[in-house]
């Protein structure tokens, strides 16, 4: 089966025909579901908000759901940077996003949700989490009260005064939030071990999540779109299962309180399971479709589904196919807003594809902001372009090595019309992301390169592999600016004595040493790198144990990302130790005596492996950068002010200089794939 469209046959397109949900007529089959990217300024979505939002709507989508999760009531404090639905100052911040949204022809609806016990208390206003039962969830750790009879009437009112609100605002509809939130945290047994009115039976524990929907109802009228996004099967022993799943939809479909199912099999209580609700790399393509599927052939209701669905072909599938109405490929738009556009004018080719590396949802937890990992403008709408223009002239400019910045440099700079020359001395592109791809759960980061690639042809770059730059080759190609984006060299920790012994993690992954026996692992560095080693080793058959000075393995990595390390561990056997670092090494009769001490005490520890594998980061490859500075019109020098707010660089310090000179990426100082094609977006969108 070919599930790619052509020019010629988009008007056949699954994907591309419109939907009728009550009175709202969706242009197309393709939604971004509900997720909280934790843009919110003061709990309400401003500018930033609004243009990621509206981004989306330009790009073609029929249908966008913001937030995950708008919160009911101030006892529901934000986890992940939520809105303030209880709050009156929100309505005109909805509208203007609505209005915005509008403008294009999409849709805009919003999920609401009491957190309940998914939440902690010590911000906002101190107030205790309340759940249906004092049952402690693992992944926010906070113990909850039972809620009160006048919490429930308390919160309801919140729910519905929160609907009305959306109404106000301009929203097509609204989702309430029921997998793993209080709405659903009363009706699942696993969750409610209430003995009153309230808990106990199955008619007492849908009791709340009907009040809810009957006094939103109430408040927006039965023409107003309704919905809910629902864990149909919990897959736990002690939760909802698939027959009381189907009942309770069936029952909410038909007493008109619902009118749409956003399908959901799993539970989220911890990381482990979380990452079978949101799939990561090196899973299963959209695993709950055929579940979906089975739902949609049991209910009335509109079915929406969104879980791993990152590329078309599949999306086209499960509309044609019939296992939903609507299809969210809401990661998939975090790196390519405009994707249906592409799907309409033919292009697919052209869509940035998401690679499942789930930065995006692991960065909201590290630092309280969703990002692509090699999307730049995605949430920086205000200030990078998702569509590069051309510009006013062209030039001649050379980027020097080919790793994921300087593709993105290469590429950026071609958009703008320059005549680009990439050279890399590899005889192929990717640099140190051809290392994270060589463990094979990984291997979709490839998509990073290989989409860059393409672009690189279309857009007729000359790339010149095997290609070792030096300063004569550059001179030679005559060029207006030149960007240095050479990466880093791989160094291991600092230890008192026995360094030398020490093997480093790149030699590992890249196939140049392979350590048997007991192997141990320094990870002075906290990064996938150490970790993609750990695992390696452990599934080639390797005793590994994982020394590290922090308080937590894999301290860079990500909730959702360090799942699969863990596992692997586990089914290893492999041994994680804290607050540690390698002191010395030394060789007695063959093998290696290790000293591994703490920073918090004098008192050493000794073992004996056969193998010690470090990993430090990298250092900046700037030998070339060095040597060209002398040359430059900036004497490499980088305008910071002019690089954070958009503007070109305009610094000229030598009138004897030849070429602008800039580097990025690890060129300047080790960082990751994100940074290094942000340097590049913001470098060369200006030139």
């Amino acid at each position: 089966m070919n599930d790619t469209a052509t020019p010629n046959d988009t008007a056949g397109d699954p994907l591309l025909q419109p939907f009728q949900l009550k009175h709202l007529t969706l242009k197309n089959r393709v939604m971004s579901t509900s997720h909280e990217p934790a843009y919110s300024e003061d709990g309400m979505p401003k500018d930033r908000y609004r243009a990621y939002h509206v981004e989306k709507a330009k790009g073609g989508l029929a249908l966008t759901m913001t937030a995950g999760t708008a919160v009911v009531s101030p006892d529901s404090p934000p986890a992940f940077g939520n809105l303030f639905a209880f709050d009156d100052a929100i309505v005109p911040w909805i509208r203007r996003m609505t209005d915005g949204i509008h403008e294009y022809g999409c849709a805009a609806m919003i999920q609401l949700s009491h957190l309940g016990r998914r939440t902690g208390w010590g911000q906002d206003d101190w107030l205790p989490v309340v759940a249906p039962s004092p049952l402690r969830e693992p992944a926010h750790r906070s113990h909850p009260k039972a809620a009160e009879p006048w919490d429930i009437v308390r919160i309801v009112r919140h729910y519905a005064d929160a609907a009305e609100r959306m109404q106000t605002g301009g929203m097509d509809g609204i989702e309430i939030e029921a997998y793993g939130h209080l709405f659903d945290q009363f009706w699942s047994p696993a969750t409610n071990q209430r003995n009153d009115e309230w808990g106990g039976s199955f008619e007492n524990r849908l009791r709340f999540p009907l009040a809810v929907l009957g006094a939103i109802r109430e408040r927006v009228g039965s023409e107003f779109i309704v919905g809910i996004r629902m864990a149909v099967d919990e897959t736990r022993p002690d939760g909802i299962d698939t027959p009381t799943g189907i009942t309770i939809l069936q029952r909410l479909g038909g007493e008109g309180l619902i009118d749409f199912v956003n399908v959901i099999r799993g539970s989220i209580v911890n990381d482990a399971v979380l990452s079978n609700v949101i799939p990561i790399h090196g899973m299963a393509s959209a695993p709950h479709l055929d579940f979906t599927g089975m739902v949609r052939e049991h209910t009335d209701l509109a079915v929406f589904h969104a879980a791993k669905i990152d590329d078309v072909a599949t999306a086209r599938h499960a509309v044609r196919e019939g296992k939903v109405d609507m299809i969210g490929m809401t990661r998939a738009h975090m790196a390519d807003p405009y994707l249906v556009r592409k799907i309409e004018a033919g292009q697919e080719a052209t869509i940035r594809p998401c690679v499942g590396a789930t930065y995006c949802l692991d960065r909201i937890y590290m630092a309280g902001e969703a990002l692509c990992i090699h999307n730049a403008a995605t949430g920086r709408e205000l200030s990078m372009p998702h569509l590069v223009e051309p510009a006013a002239q062209s030039r001649r400019v050379v980027v020097v090595g080919a790793g994921v910045g300087g593709l993105e440099a290469a590429r950026v700079s071609a958009e703008r019309g320059h005549q680009v020359v990439l050279l890399e001395a590899m005889p192929w592109a990717g640099g140190q992301l051809r290392l994270a791809a060589r463990n094979p759960r990984r291997r979709d980061l490839m998509g990073i390169v290989e989409w860059r690639i393409s672009e690189l042809e279309r857009l007729g770059v000359d790339v010149r592999y095997d290609t070792y730059a030096d300063p004569d080759l550059i001179d030679s190609l005559q060029p207006d600016v030149v960007v240095v984006a050479t990466g880093g060299l791989p160094q291991n920790p600092s230890v008192e004595t026995g360094g030398e012994l020490m093997v480093n993690a790149w030699d590992v992954v890249g196939g140049d040493a392979r350590p048997t026996g007991d192997v141990l692992l320094y990870d002075d560095d906290g990064t996938h790198s150490a970790m993609t080693t750990a695992e390696m080793l452990a599934r080639s058959g390797a005793h590994v144990e994982v020394v590290t000075p922090e308080r937590t393995m894999g301290v860079d990595v990500g909730g959702l990302n360090l799942v699969p390390y863990a596992r692997a561990f586990n089914e290893t056997d492999t041994r994680v130790t804290l607050n540690q670092r390698v002191r010395t090494i030394r060789r007695v009769d063959g093998r290696l005596h290790v000293e591994v001490g703490s920073d918090h005490s004098p008192v050493r520890h000794e073992r004996v492996v056969d193998s010690v594998v470090g990993d430090h980061g990298v250092l900046a490859n700037d030998e070339l950068y060095h040597q060209l500075v002398p040359c430059s019109t900036n004497l490499g020098e980088l305008d910071h002010d002019a690089f954070i707010h958009g503007r070109p660089q305009a610094v000229h310090t030598n009138p004897s200089g030849r070429y602008q000179l800039f580097r990025i990426g690890d060129a300047v100082a080790g960082r990751n794939i994100h940074a290094a094609v942000y340097d590049a977006l913001r470098l060369c969108k200006d030139l």
